[in-house]
């Protein structure tokens, strides 16, 4: 926060030094792109923020996204402060989304409900809408961890504690070592146990790994004594150098049924469109025994994988879900 300010005070001060009459205006334009889909969030964005105290560059940013034919594209125009405060802010409440519905899936688990329902339910709710009420192993990524311990920082500046955020972080933190817990729990003692994992990115469609849930959760397993067989369409080079501590317990494979060789268990760790038809007796022929952990739950409507795996998925009644 303030960085427009100290961008005008910073420019101000050149411009003084030089002796110079130069006009100038500093605008704050956030960005709200996805990885994997940033061309199409260019230019089909939801909403555009522009926070600037000139009218002039109100004008010129409105000619500069005119070009784009976004017309019907609702434009708030607004200071500094509040244009970098809704970045944050927009980033840091998706965060807290998806630390409730992890924290409800944990609860779901022990009670006997459906976090896919309850999910369902909850969306149908107009003020809470569907979206990002997906239970998984945690958030990830360049953003939300970024954001989120910024705005709590920030925060600490002015005498503000963010209490609501910092519970989300901390809810993510459990939630990866809730994954290795249920990985443990199932399969038993992981020590020489052989785990293939499924998707190494914070997410489908980029090679991103930062922050991503699976370095923390690999790194649990490895400790736990597993050793990994992991296989990411395009998350294998990063992996690499991010992972390099445990390479002696790593196996990269070249394709998704080669995690399966051997293997006690798959864990699938990022939802790759791949993985979702992958053919389910050949996975079992290869594996040594025959847990499949969907923290994503792109199964959830797969009986077939049921009746020959012992699925174990987000969210769902464990007692049921261990045969």
């Amino acid at each position: 926060m303030g960085t427009g300010r100290k961008v005008i005070s910073v420019i101000e001060e050149q411009i003084k030094n030089r002796k110079e009459n130069i006009e100038f205006d500093v605008v704050s334009n956030p960005e709200f792109l996805r990885e994997g889909k940033a061309v199409g969030d260019c230019l089909r964005p939801n909403r555009i923020v522009i926070g600037t105290d000139s009218e002039k560059a109100k004008e010129i940013m409105s000619k500069v996204y005119n070009v784009l034919y976004i017309n019907a594209t609702p434009f708030l125009f607004t200071n500094l402060e509040t244009a970098e405060m809704i970045k944050y802010a927009s980033n840091a409440f998706l965060a807290v989304k998806i630390s409730f519905i992890n924290e409800i899936a944990l609860l779901a688990e022990k009670v006997g409900a459906n976090t896919q329902e309850i999910a369902r339910g909850m969306g149908m709710d107009g003020r809470i809408s569907p979206k990002f009420l997906h239970c998984g192993p945690g958030y990830g990524g360049p953003c939300f961890p970024k954001d989120t311990k910024a705005i709590v920082e920030i925060g600490k500046e002015y005498g503000e504690d963010m209490f609501v955020i910092s519970a989300a972080i901390a809810a993510n933190e459990k939630q990866k070592k809730k994954m290795v817990e249920k990985i443990k729990n199932a399969v038993g003692n992981l020590s020489g146990k052989v785990i293939g994992v499924l998707g190494l990115s914070f997410k489908p469609d980029t090679d991103d790994m930062r922050e991503a849930p699976s370095i923390d959760i690999l790194e649990g397993l490895i400790k736990e004594g597993a050793k990994i067989q992991a296989y990411c369409p395009e998350g294998i080079k990063e992996a690499l150098w991010r992972l390099q501590d445990y390479e002696e317990s790593i196996i990269y494979c070249a394709d998704e049924y080669s995690i399966a060789n051997g293997a006690d268990a798959i864990v699938l760790m990022t939802e790759w469109n791949q993985f979702r038809g992958m053919d389910l007796n050949k996975l079992k022929k290869r594996m040594r025994d025959n847990y499949y952990f969907d923290l994503r739950n792109i199964n959830i409507k797969n009986e077939k994988l049921d009746s020959i795996l012992n699925i174990i998925q987000q969210g769902k009644d464990m007692l049921k879900s261990l045969k």
